[in-house]
């Protein structure tokens, strides 16, 4: 039996069919070592509740509830108003009152005595993303000394972006607590050690790994992918035409959540350009399909009213009686229409302005048919280009590359398409998202073990409080009770 395995997430699978590559991943993972999922409970509460079980689509789940203040400071505020744009390169829309800071901190102290409260000192403690940055840093000065690893799904941020933060020095010390940090690229990789290389308290060892105050911490890429043979799987399941009487000839296809990094804006004026030049009687459509999110953030309202005036204005300027040139849908759709919509496309636009993988990229090309596959549109400044060469890859600030690109798919050679497509299914399938958890929990069991839980307590404690000159210090004990 593997050590158990203990995921953290700010969302965690409910119901019996949650879907996804990375719910996928963790499932089984977590099913072959009898571990837990944590993370925040769908439902608000006073932020003072102990963890409760609850339904999780095949392993196990313990859910905390936040409360309002929580969810308004924490995860709108800091978490969704700090370090999402700070990530996406926008440090020009971070808010930050001190409440966001507070709070963000507060309930990552909440959660790591939560965690203590049920972590055995062998477990495998695996923690995704932006929400949980100082996670390792509580349960350590909880006394942990299990083996934590990281997987950060967004990009890293640039070294100069993070002077943005109150105290840019605690973001280095907090990820220093980790044994094993899994960034998706290999830029991000060089992003974080860029990071460490300005900071005088780390140094780095031969073998690659980062040292700082004793802690020692490895810094890998793990690109994310999917469960490639069940989106294929869907796909190709026949059914009703999702359009009903009103499918168009030919389709460019956009999904992605409604936010500012995914670059939507820049998209819609591409192909209105196209459609400018497009050659005669053709009348192919951009279908859009993007479910709003964060809808109390100003940023969102914002793009939210901006799509909608783009599209209107470019609808207005090319639509006839029968043909809707932009067909805008801002909510959800089920997964298995969307795998089917992805299969009859005759391309994709993924038009990221950053962005740390893009899944819907490689979606895209697992439900295509290799005998007729539609093309990828790729931002190079989305993680999947490092990896999808094959793709059209193109600057998602140049309008112009990007409407030749969409004349360049829809025009393209069907002997061009099935190798464009081939080599990006080599990707995807060498990057499934099986493989992307069984390859980060080998290297974590492989990490360089922490030091002793008493050791770390003390450790911990000396960098989070240090007196002035004139202060007695506070008992270490006393301060963690």
């Amino acid at each position: 039996m593997p050590p158990r395995l203990i995921a953290v997430s700010n969302r965690i699978p409910t119901g019996s069919h949650s879907s996804g590559g990375l719910v996928v991943a963790l499932r089984d993972a977590l099913s072959a070592s009898g571990g837990l999922w944590i993370g925040a409970h769908p439902d608000p509460g006073t932020g003072l509740e102990e963890m409760e079980e609850v339904s999780g689509g095949g392993c196990r789940c313990l859910a905390f509830r936040l409360s309002e203040e929580e969810i308004s400071d924490y995860y709108l505020g800091y978490a969704n108003s700090v370090l999402w744009p700070l990530c996406h390169r926008r440090v020009d829309l971070v808010e930050m009152p001190s409440t966001y800071e507070e709070r963000y901190r507060a309930v990552n102290a909440r959660v790591a005595k939560l965690i203590a409260q049920v972590a055995r000192p062998d477990d495998l403690i695996w923690v995704h993303d932006y929400h949980f940055f100082p996670l390792a840093s509580e349960l350590r000065a909880l006394g942990l000394a299990n083996r934590i690893g990281f997987f950060l799904h967004i990009p890293f941020p640039s070294l100069g972006d993070l002077s943005v933060l109150s105290q840019p020095e605690d973001f280095a010390d907090w990820l220093a607590d980790y044994n094993l940090l899994g960034l998706q690229t290999r830029g991000d990789v060089a992003r974080c050690l860029e990071m460490y290389r300005a900071d005088p308290r780390a140094e780095f060892m031969p073998d690659g790994t980062v040292k700082m105050q004793g802690r020692i911490t490895s810094v890998r890429s793990f690109p994310i992918g999917i469960d490639v043979d069940h989106f294929r799987e869907l796909a190709g399941v026949g059914g009703r035409n999702p359009f009903g009487r009103e499918a168009p000839d030919s389709f460019v296809i956009g999904v992605d959540r409604l936010d500012y990094s995914k670059g939507i804006p820049n998209r819609f004026r591409a192909f209105g350009r196209y459609l400018k030049t497009r050659p005669e009687g053709t009348r192919p459509c951009l279908v859009q399909i993007a479910p709003p999110t964060r809808e109390r953030v100003q940023a969102y309202q914002d793009i939210t009213s901006e799509l909608e005036e783009i599209a209107g204005r470019l609808n207005g300027a090319f639509a006839e009686l029968d043909w809707t040139p932009i067909r805008y849908i801002h909510r959800s759709i089920d997964r298995s229409v969307l795998a089917r919509l992805h299969r009859m496309a005759r391309a994709c636009a993924v038009t990221s302005l950053a962005d740390g993988m893009n899944l819907v990229a490689k979606e895209f090309v697992a439900a295509q048919d290799p005998e007729d596959p539609g093309v990828l549109i790729l931002s190079r400044f989305a993680g999947a280009a490092e990896d999808m060469t094959q793709a059209l890859l193109v600057n998602p600030y140049d309008i112009e590359e990007m409407a030749a690109a969409i004349h360049q798919a829809l025009e393209m050679p069907l002997e061009e398409r099935r190798a464009r497509h081939a080599a990006c299914m080599e990707v995807v399938k060498r990057t499934d998202a099986a493989r992307w958890a069984a390859q980060f929990l080998a290297a974590l069991r492989t990490c360089m073990p922490t030091l002793s839980p008493q050791v770390a307590r003390l450790s911990s404690s000396h960098r989070r409080h240090r007196p002035a000159p004139d202060e007695k210090p506070d008992r270490v004990d006393e301060r963690l009770e």
